[in-house]
């Protein structure tokens, strides 16, 4: 499996993940321009677009997407939210599987401030590699076995959030109520079979209440497996 990362964070989130066969761009929330760039101009090669919900920084491309002839799958909340139109929307359900090419995808549900969010359980049919992709949520209420690879939002730590003089008591909430924390990523990984996991992807890290390297030491000490910071 090849993960690229082409942005992570709260300025944008975009993703390329391939198995040799078939090509899925996870979330498009920077300018179709720079993710043309960041693929040299060879956007012909993705095959569709999986979109979690519809803040700016997961959906910002979405209608170029649609007018470049790129297939978007979204749920009908997000469809809705976005007002998007097109015979390219195709429409996908939280614990409703379908197939893009040769990988498998369970969609299911997950807990933010937006209308009908997603994350991605997919599967590859031609490398037999698995992979959970997670990100804005105040928690995971599932469990997920025989996974290759994770990519999960760690967003902020408990801490570093309590310690910000800069944000206000409301603000610290919403974060809370909408994102995943490190102590969150930490429980959510002990309570998963990790057996078999080659590599972990730690996304949209908030920019002042988080620390990447930080973060990168301790899933690491705790799991064992390979961690990246997602940067871009």
């Amino acid at each position: 499996m090849d993960i690229k990362v082409l942005a992570s964070g709260s300025s944008g989130n975009a993703y390329l993940v391939s198995d040799r066969h078939t090509t899925l761009l996870i979330e498009c929330g920077i300018s179709y321009r720079k993710i043309q760039q960041k693929l040299n101009f060879r956007t012909a090669e993705i095959d569709a677009c999986l979109v979690t919900h519809e803040h700016k920084d997961h959906s910002k491309a979405s209608k170029d997407i649609l007018k470049a002839g790129i297939d978007i799958y979204i749920s009908q909340g997000t469809k809705e939210a976005l007002e998007l139109v097109g015979h390219r929307i195709n429409i996908i359900k939280a614990k409703q599987q379908f197939k893009i090419g040769t990988w498998v995808i369970l969609p299911f549900d997950t807990q933010h401030d937006a209308v009908e969010p997603l994350g991605f359980l997919l599967y590859s049919n031609a490398t037999k590699e698995k992979l959970l992709y997670v990100t804005d949520t105040a928690y995971i209420r599932y469990q997920f076995k025989g996974l290759t690879h994770i990519m999960i939002e760690c967003n902020y730590s408990t801490e570093t959030l309590k310690n910000n003089t800069k944000l206000n008591i409301e603000v610290k909430k919403r974060i809370i109520k909408t994102h995943f924390s490190l102590e969150n990523v930490k429980e959510f990984l002990k309570a998963n079979d990790l057996s078999k996991v080659e590599q972990i992807y730690l996304l949209h890290l908030s920019d002042n209440n988080s620390d990447a390297e930080r973060f990168k030491r301790e899933i690491q000490e705790l799991t064992g497996k390979e961690v990246y910071i997602a940067e871009g």
